[in-house]
């Protein structure tokens, strides 16, 4: 009590013992006296509740409803992606939801299951963020995500979230002109038990690697990995698995053509090129602005090379001009595309008509 009210006992009421002589009997205490006791105890009380307590004895319990709250929030990370694709502010958003994932590690006791969710959640939103910055052609920043990412996903253990982080790595090689280790990256998804137990995981890294192919001139190999990544896919359908939401929110026909049109555009074989091109436009969900940007992009292409400039400007001013003014990657294409039809056709009435309409278009598509 003295510890508790900062009082010292005679203050409390207490009165010091004294040895009670032989010939004084004990006596009860007056009624004063334990009038007084019983004021100091609830003085003493009154203290404890109206002082400042430590910090709870019993921890912060980390639990599923902590992981299905972040997960949310790679969804919202996904969809952001599949609409602007790119920006800067996708990859930090995803940075600090990582850091996040980790710091309730830290924050409380939690179970096996739900620490290695955390550790998945933390990787899945490195593994954003690195994509972020490779589509946005930070690639120094992606990098170091790839560094990042690896190590989480190695301590959750997921398989799906490994071969989504060796998968990009491969893409990011194959961006950067780089077929060798694009290829070894690649092969580190392709080997993964996991793509022998689900078709459509295989299918995505024979498409990636059909394009890694191409961009080191390997027309034979291309056309074999695109053949079995279409059979990969045939199989994959029907099958009733459980699959992360990256994979389904972007992976379909659509974009094995697109991963196709960009593979037969670097082998310079336009008319294939155009041919899945169109393919993709048709088969591309609402919701795949960024890819249909880069689609486009590339279909105008596909038609300017072989020798139709009207179509292919057409078809390149279809591209959405917030697309085309902010995402790094759209914006650099259009670009290309302006020089290339510049250099076919220089004095064209259609090489006018694109620089009458990028100077006309808000933050203009040739940035």
């Amino acid at each position: 009590m003295e510890m508790i009210s900062g009082l010292d006992p005679t203050a409390l009421g207490f009165v010091p013992r004294a040895r009670p002589s032989a010939a004084t009997p004990h006596q009860e205490p007056p009624l004063e006296r334990r009038t007084l006791l019983t004021a100091a105890a609830s003085t003493a009380a009154g203290a404890v509740a109206g002082a400042p307590r430590p910090a709870a004895a019993s921890p912060y319990r980390v639990g599923m409803s902590d992981v299905a709250r972040l997960h949310q929030r790679f969804t919202d990370i996904i969809a952001s992606d599949h609409r602007h694709g790119g920006q800067a502010g996708i990859e930090q958003q995803a940075t600090r939801l990582a850091a996040e994932a980790l710091a309730l590690q830290e924050s409380g006791s939690a179970s096996q299951r739900v620490r290695t969710n955390l550790y998945v959640s933390a990787a899945s939103f490195m593994s954003s963020a690195m994509w972020a910055a490779i589509d946005g052609r930070r690639f120094g920043d992606a990098r170091n995500h790839l560094r990042d990412a690896a190590q989480l996903a190695e301590l959750s253990g997921d398989q799906a979230i490994k071969f989504r982080i060796w998968s990009h790595a491969g893409t990011m090689y194959r961006h950067l002109g780089r077929p060798a280790e694009a290829g070894a990256a690649n092969d580190v998804a392709r080997g993964m038990s996991l793509t022998r137990r689900d078709p459509l995981f295989a299918s995505l890294g024979l498409a990636r690697h059909a394009a890694i192919h191409a961009s080191a001139g390997e027309r034979n190999s291309t056309q074999r990995a695109f053949g079995q990544a279409q059979e990969a896919m045939g199989r994959a359908a029907g099958r009733g698995e459980v699959r992360p939401v990256w994979l389904l929110a972007f992976y379909d026909q659509a974009e094995l053509d697109s991963l196709a049109l960009s593979a037969y555009l670097a082998l310079g074989d336009w008319a294939t090129a155009e041919a899945h091109g169109h393919r993709c436009l048709a088969a591309l969900r609402p919701h795949m602005l960024r890819s249909k940007a880069i689609t486009t992009v590339r279909l105008a292409r596909a038609q300017l090379e072989q020798g139709e400039p009207e179509a292919a400007v057409g078809t390149a001013t279809q591209v959405a001009a917030d697309a085309a003014a902010h995402h790094p990657r759209v914006a650099g294409m259009l670009t290309l595309f302006g020089r290339r039809l510049a250099e076919t056709a220089p004095a064209g009435p259609h090489t006018t008509a694109w620089r009458e309409f990028t100077a006309l278009t808000p933050k203009g598509h040739a940035r």
